[in-house]
């Protein structure tokens, strides 16, 4: 399925997964767990924790009663913060054509301020958009799509 905007599946990965963790603070929560309940591969919710838990997001523990647990309270946690830790710094900008024309947009763009718009308004949102936000949200069975997009 295509959409305007475009989230990695590891992303929405770790958006859903620090999301059911920031429901229970301090609660571990295992991997296998996890990805039941997101109906998820457990293989690449493993790599996505491993990604969280190296930037200190989560704590991670092997083991007989081991697990996954947040490191901070979740309203201390942005999404920025975690889109970065998997995606890497917040994209600038750029034009849709930019490998064809090879510049970076001007006042003659076809689509004037409108790709810089929405993303300042995406920025915005993850910056002030904690897991604590997203605690009420409907998380369960997020299945991801075969698109590589979740």
């Amino acid at each position: 399925m295509h959409t305007m905007l475009n989230i990695s599946e590891a992303t929405s990965l770790a958006f859903h997964a620090l999301a059911l963790l920031a429901r229970e603070p301090g609660r571990r929560r295992s991997n296998t767990e996890l990805a039941a309940s997101l109906g998820v591969s457990e293989a690449h919710l493993a790599k996505v924790l491993l990604r969280l838990a190296r930037a200190g997001l989560v704590l991670s523990s092997r083991g007989r009663g081991g697990g996954v647990v947040l490191t901070d309270e979740p309203s201390q946690i942005s999404l920025r913060q975690v889109y970065e830790v998997v995606e890497g710094p917040f994209p600038v900008s750029t034009c849709l054509a930019n490998a064809q024309v090879g510049r970076p947009c001007g006042a003659d763009c076809i689509l004037g301020d409108l790709l810089h718009s929405v993303q300042e308004q995406v920025r915005d949102y993850f910056e002030r958009t904690s897991l604590a936000d997203l605690v009420g949200a409907p998380l369960e069975g997020l299945r991801a799509s075969p698109g590589g997009s979740a």
